[in-house]
């Protein structure tokens, strides 16, 4: 999601808090045991420019931070990064689709989980590697190949770049965050299965991940296992997807893919969740938005693109897992946009959706219908035909219909805009 000049704060906390979670703690002297745990990284590199080919063109320094500091500096993070104009907006669009719920905060939600989640990270502005004091000694060699991963990435390929030319699109930014992480999980898990004498490459069903409905349940991240089912797919989407896309394009092309991923960057979630989309060059539609009659006082505030990864989550949230398993692969192209009548506060939402078949797009009308009832305390309907449905929710009038391949909404009519 995006709005001009805006980089949105879901994807920057999940892009970007590596880069500069760290940043302020820069300068903290390590700790002994993580001073020892820092020694390994050159040996660790060297096995993985052995796996990957990426080359260190320079050594990677290795700090250490208390996490008792990381609240605080996400904390600053967000006030020095976005401004509460760019913050209201992102978190508006996530409860106008109902992925959240209204009393949903954005901002102090991302930082709790993230800094349950912190565990180590690597800062490409500073071209540092940095770990949590409180990393289990267990998981201390995966966390430094992982990290180690991202570091070889950025000497050969400019992650800040990477990041940045992704922006146009939120969708595309977000399948090349799974190139990162995906890339990156890879790696560290090719490097711990090769101190076992194994390598991936004879092992797929080590890369079938397991369902992440799962990850982090048990009591172990609270935070996380609180947050909304949304936020919860976000969080894990980038490694486990985007480890298995990784896993796709090295089989086709081998050592080459590890280069390939940001040298042609796929451009939809969808091709992350089916290579052969990314292999076929199968981009995505640009389906037009509706033209509603609103008054004049309504200007656009923000808009973007749900790519097939967030359109699977509200189809499962609202219609079933079923329904999204079948349903969601079938997604071809989305617009929407969210509009403002600044005096009022009121909010209208255009959105535009395309499918592969028309049939697929009926299922998806009811589908969607069935999520505007569920989303909203008051859901009346005025008329309804087989492919329209006219009526009221919570915050207005609404228009949805279907035309051809192609599923449109307006919801949030002002009363005499209609």
């Amino acid at each position: 999601m995006y709005a001009e000049g805006m980089v949105p704060l879901r994807r920057a906390a999940w892009a970007v808090v590596a880069v500069l979670l760290w940043t302020a703690w820069a300068g903290a002297q390590p700790a002994t045991g993580t001073r020892n745990l820092c020694s390994q990284v050159p040996d660790i590199a060297r096995s993985l420019t052995r796996i990957s080919g990426m080359k260190l063109l320079h050594p990677v320094p290795c700090a250490f931070i208390a996490r008792e500091k990381i609240n605080e500096f996400l904390k600053k993070r967000v006030r020095d990064g976005e401004s509460p104009q760019e913050i209201r907006a992102e978190e508006m669009v996530l409860k106008k689709f109902g992925f959240v719920p209204p009393d949903f905060n954005l901002a102090d939600s991302t930082v709790d989980l993230l800094t349950e989640q912190a565990a180590a990270f690597y800062d490409y502005n500073r071209k540092k590697l940095f770990i949590a004091d409180t990393t289990p000694s267990e998981s201390q060699d995966a966390v430094l190949a992982h990290e180690l991963a991202h570091a070889l990435a950025d000497q050969s390929f400019h992650l800040a770049r990477y990041i940045r030319q992704g922006r146009k699109s939120d969708d595309g930014s977000t399948a090349r965050l799974a190139v990162m992480e995906g890339q990156a999980t890879w790696l560290m898990s090719e490097y711990l299965a090769r101190r076992s004498g194994k390598s991936l490459r004879d092992l797929p069903q080590a890369v079938a991940l397991p369902g992440d409905e799962n990850v982090g349940a048990g009591g172990q991240y609270p935070v996380f296992e609180s947050e909304p089912f949304y936020l919860r797919k976000a969080l894990v989407f980038p490694y486990t997807q985007g480890m298995l896309f990784q896993d796709a394009v090295l089989r086709r092309d081998g050592q080459d893919a590890f280069a390939e991923v940001f040298q042609r960057a796929p451009v939809s979630t969808s091709q992350i969740l089916h290579p052969e989309k990314y292999f076929a060059h199968l981009d995505p539609t640009d389906p037009e938005l509706p033209h509603p009659r609103l008054p004049p006082a309504y200007k656009g505030l923000v808009g973007g693109s749900l790519g097939e990864f967030e359109h699977a989550i509200l189809i499962e949230q609202f219609a079933g897992k079923d329904t999204a398993r079948e349903l969601a692969p079938h997604w071809r192209g989305c617009n929407f946009q969210l509009r403002e009548n600044r005096k009022t506060r009121r909010t209208v939402l255009l959105y535009a959706v395309e499918w592969d078949t028309s049939d697929n797009a009926r299922q998806y009308f009811a589908a969607y219908r069935q999520a505007l009832g569920k989303k909203w305390k008051t859901f009346t309907v005025s008329s309804e035909t087989a492919d329209t449905v006219d009526g009221s929710g919570d915050e207005g009038g609404f228009e949805l219909r279907r035309v051809g391949v192609t599923v449109t909404s307006v919801e949030g009519f002002p009363p005499a805009a209609k």
